[in-house]
């Protein structure tokens, strides 16, 4: 009777994936722990940031200067034990510089030439893609196939990369001179787009306090590779109702102005809405913020909660938005409450 109990609490899991899930809440805190040593706020970003590695998906954090983007993914990859790379997107970057590149060696012992691959920093499990948009289409073009494929092809010959794979881009908002704005399929690779807002008076003391001081954060690591592949893998055996299934479609399909159905606010405001990909990454997302809130089925909030993320970069606005000031965050905000 008590088996019977346990399990049905646990909205299906048992024996080891109860285990994970139960784990995963502990882990997930711990990770938060270690990060609020050096990060001070940012508790939704830092969930989102979670989120999107768990549900096996990419982050483009935009934010002006001085918001600590870098040092906040720089601080994840030191809690999780993992391979990481960071790359400074600039205008001279080539493809080459990313994925890697082939080199003529000679073999001492027989004399002969030989080409040999000289992997890139793409090679890493946490990739962080500074500035991206200030590097051409084509080296940004070069993360599309990573990001997507989780390979890489050069030279005819593809290699496969190890996982977890996880790029976290960042990008400057404000500043648009010398940089090159993401193209809407490279846009559609990342799973979420988080802005990063300006601290609150007290955190921003906090923030002067220890930057200021001798203060040096030790931080532990929570998770390593195995660990993450793990909590990844349980995600997807998390079971789903079908009302809340309906309703991130139903919500993604009102974004689009195309769609019989939409109503004619879309219609007058949006040029292009989200694709399908927004519908299953707004439920994988929704898994994942039900499991590492302990609970095991997502419900209809949950995919609310993500709604902005996963559509503000995928819904374009028209010339009459823009006249109009309306933005795509309200836009979704208003269909997430009519869905």
């Amino acid at each position: 009777m008590q088996t019977t109990t346990t399990t049905t609490s646990a909205g299906g899991f048992a024996g080891k994936e109860l285990e994970y899930a139960q784990d995963l809440v502990k882990k997930h805190q711990a990770i938060k722990t270690e990060i609020a040593k050096v990060i001070v706020g940012q508790d939704q970003i830092i969930d989102e940031l979670l989120i999107a590695l768990l549900a096996r998906g990419h982050c483009l954090l935009v934010g002006v200067p001085g918001l600590a983007k870098t040092l906040l993914i720089s601080t994840l990859s030191r809690v999780l034990d993992l391979g990481f790379s960071r790359i400074q997107f600039t205008p001279d970057l080539m493809p080459s510089d990313i994925t890697g590149t082939e080199i003529l060696e000679q073999n001492i012992s027989t004399g002969s030439k030989e080409f040999r691959f000289i992997k890139g920093p793409i090679f890493a499990n946490i990739i962080l893609a500074d500035e991206i948009n200030r590097t051409p289409p084509k080296t940004q073009a070069a993360l599309l196939e990573a990001m997507q494929e989780h390979s890489v092809t050069a030279a005819n010959m593809t290699y496969t990369l190890a996982e977890p794979f996880f790029v976290l881009a960042t990008q400057n908002p404000i500043e648009q001179e010398g940089t090159y704005p993401l193209p809407e399929a490279q846009l559609d690779r990342f799973m979420l787009n988080l802005w990063l807002d300006y601290p609150s008076a007290s955190e921003e003391v906090q923030i002067v306090k220890s930057t200021t001081s001798e203060y040096v954060a030790k931080l532990n690591k929570i998770l390593t590779a195995t660990d993450l592949i793990k909590f990844q893998e349980l995600v997807r055996y998390v079971p789903v109702a079908d009302n809340v299934i309906e309703y991130a479609v139903r919500l993604v399909g009102m974004t689009r102005p195309s769609n019989a159905n939409t109503t004619d606010f879309v219609k007058k405001y949006v040029s292009y809405g989200a694709g399908p990909r927004a519908s299953q990454y707004l439920v994988l997302g929704a898994k994942v913020r039900a499991l590492i809130n302990g609970r095991y089925t997502p419900s209809q909030e949950d995919v609310r909660a993500l709604a902005v993320p996963v559509l503000r970069h995928r819904v374009v606005m028209n010339f009459n938005a823009e006249a109009e000031g309306l933005s795509a965050v309200q836009l979704i905000e208003r269909l997430a409450k009519e869905a």
